[in-house]
């Protein structure tokens, strides 16, 4: 482990440290800054980190230096701090400076309490993010997280447990006792808040009465508070992140790696409590709003932990098997990198296999399944978002297990995704697009309020005869323009705002979809598993680890490859295509060309090349011969389009 274990357990007393050689000149803050960069550089020192993602809530010592992987799925206003502040001993008039930096509450001894009057006193600002795990992320992820992390933390036995007990043992008191217990902590401290930061004159005696006040809160939540993670079913902390430097970097969907201190202070469960007793003296009107505002924006730390962020990284992807940075240049010089580029065929050809298999023998669609799954975004001419792809495998057999189980294929790829079962239910109820409650103000996510490739596999052989009633309608609007336009627009009630987003759509049904797809590809089966699930078991069982993270590496690694076309092979596509309108003129139009183009580019990528060859352009136009032909087959058996 990193020699100096202080930095991890008693971060802020590195803090203080600096700020007492520095005083308040501001350039200790960029020495913490540093401090933190350089040990994080140190012996691995990243993996000792314990991280919100594996490790329970009630295992950390508060105050403690800690990681977060997340999505920021809000941003509330800024909020104002104080960020040097003096306190004076009642006795001895004695008077100490002290940093508000990374706290929510302020050190305030015993006998010492803040001088709001002070010159000294210095107010700053810090921005507030509501981030959440990263929606849709897959189980193989996070084991490899977990794996890879060694930090090895067990509860305290000075602080948690105790906090623990204490809090469920006191239960019945509390239902029983409220006003009592609401009466023994106002007596028991000197307490207020100004500038974003809460202090108390008894913190000893607060510490040990917490758990009291946390079920206090509980008990006065108008409903159970909801975490607002974007998919259901999804677990882990929702953390308030308190963001100090270079915020206007950050917006909502980033998905981010972020190192800070842990504050889960009970004291901040009963101080904002009492803010909302003291808003119930307010007119009965903006009582409410207030009420519900706090506790959306305050919400209990044993529920919602803060992060007081000292570095902050926005991540590019979420493979843990692949460097976390993969810029252009970075990636031509990384040794990782130019070492599995080397290797690239072998792997493309063994996923070939493997996807075939999990196409029930179809190796067309598999390879289109290859080139929809390394496609993204890459860039935006005016409104048209360039590079996406996506993908209609029509012919599936209808009300069956198989779309459930090429999804668990994919989830086994893919580092993040999400399956949509396309019911006349599920579109008429469920929450598509995020929308601004303005009450609580805050952002209420929706199923569409996911981050940058995440992966998903729209379901619709489940769809039956049945009437969409308007939310219906307008998620069917929502899906459409994801697909066609790579954006989503949120509803802030009197405006739509726009979120452009890269997502991969993947879509299997029966006929031709009714969503937009940019390539229908139409399923034929050669052979036909009589129990779909033993099929994909061993199919998955039958692949050797190391081979599975080949597949995981190469598909998130080709997103990132830069591609261009030479003027010589511009010239020759360009001569083709005359060619191809003077022998069909009927069949090839601009569109087609465009198609052509999109696939030649990813089947390039997909063997490693990052350039357009003829061998390939010729290998593209193969590929969507064989696809039309299959599609104007399948026309003619059934009479009608597909």
């Amino acid at each position: 482990m990193p020699c100096g274990e202080d930095w991890l357990s008693h971060p802020l007393g590195i803090v203080q440290g600096f700020f007492a050689q520095n005083g308040v000149n501001p350039d200790w803050e960029k020495k913490v800054i540093e401090y933190f960069k350089e040990k994080l550089k140190e012996n691995n020192a990243p993996k000792w980190v314990p991280s919100l993602n594996e490790v329970p809530l009630h295992y950390l010592k508060p105050n403690s230096f800690v990681k977060f992987r997340c999505m920021i799925q809000d941003m509330f206003d800024p909020e104002f701090y104080m960020g040097v502040y003096e306190t004076v001993n009642r006795n001895t008039k004695a008077r100490v400076l002290h940093f508000g930096k990374y706290r929510d509450v302020a050190e305030c001894g015993p006998q010492q309490e803040v001088d709001l009057n002070s010159p000294r006193t210095t107010t700053l600002e810090r921005q507030t993010f509501y981030c959440v795990p990263v929606p849709g992320e897959s189980t193989w992820v996070k084991e490899a997280y977990v794996n890879a992390n060694q930090a090895r933390v067990s509860p305290s036995t000075s602080y948690t447990p105790s906090r623990h007990k204490r809090s469920y043992e006191d239960d019945e008191d509390m239902d029983l006792q409220p006003h009592k217990q609401k009466e023994q902590h106002a007596g028991a401290r000197q307490a207020g808040s100004v500038g974003g930061l809460q202090w108390c004159g008894e913190p000893k005696r607060l510490e040990t009465e917490a758990s009291a006040g946390q079920q206090l809160n509980f008990l006065n939540l108008s409903s159970p508070f909801d975490l607002n993670f974007p998919l259901p079913g999804e677990k882990g902390p929702a953390c308030l992140v308190k963001v100090y430097e270079d915020w206007d970097c950050f917006k909502v969907n980033d998905v981010l790696e972020l190192y800070g201190v842990l504050s889960v202070d009970p004291v901040l469960s009963i101080l904002n409590n009492d803010e909302r007793d003291a808003s119930s003296l307010l007119d009965p009107m903006e009582c409410a709003d207030t009420a519900e505002e706090q506790r959306v924006h305050s919400p209990p730390a044993s529920l919602v932990p803060r992060i007081h962020v000292v570095l902050a990284q926005k991540l590019q992807h979420i493979n843990p098997l692949l460097p976390a940075c993969l810029n252009k240049e970075e990636s031509k010089t990384c040794k990782f990198v130019s070492g599995f580029m080397s290797e690239l065929s072998p792997v493309r050809a063994e996923l070939l296999g493997f996807l075939t298999h999990a196409l029930l023998g179809d190796s067309l669609a598999a390879e289109y399944l290859i080139l929809h799954l390394i496609s993204t975004v890459y860039s935006r001419r005016d409104v048209l978002p360039l590079g996406k792809f996506t993908v209609n495998l029509s012919g599936c057999p209808r009300n069956s297990t198989f779309t459930e189980h090429l999804y668990r294929i994919i989830q086994h790829l893919v580092p993040a995704s999400f399956r949509l079962q396309m019911t006349i239910e599920n579109m008429n109820h469920l929450k598509f697009i995020p929308h601004k409650d303005y009450t609580a103000n805050r952002l209420v996510s929706g199923l569409l309020q996911l981050p940058s490739n995440t992966s998903l596999v729209i379901d619709e052989t489940l769809l039956e005869q049945g009437q969409l009633d308007t939310p219906g309608v307008h998620n069917v609007t929502a899906l459409s323009n994801l697909i066609t336009w790579q954006k989503v627009d949120y509803d802030f009630s009197y405006h739509q705002m726009e979120f452009p987003c890269n997502i991969n759509v993947f879509i299997t049904s029966e006929g031709r979809s009714l969503l937009p797809a940019d390539c229908q590809i139409h399923l034929q089966p050669q052979l036909i598993p009589p129990n779909m699930e033993e099929y994909t078991d061993s199919l998955l069982s039958a692949v050797l680890p190391s081979v599975l993270n080949k597949f995981r590496i190469y598909l998130t690694l080709l997103r990132f490859l830069d591609y261009s076309i030479s003027d010589e092979i511009t010239k020759a596509v360009e001569d083709d295509f005359v060619e191809m309108r003077k022998n069909d003129p009927q069949s090839i139009t601009a569109d087609d060309l465009h198609q052509l183009l999109i696939v030649a580019r990813f089947l390039s990528l997909s063997a490693g090349q990052t350039t357009l060859s003829r061998e390939r352009w010729l290998r593209a136009k193969q590929l969507e011969s064989l696809r039309r032909t299959r599609l104007q087959q399948q026309k003619c058996v059934n009479g009608n389009e597909l």
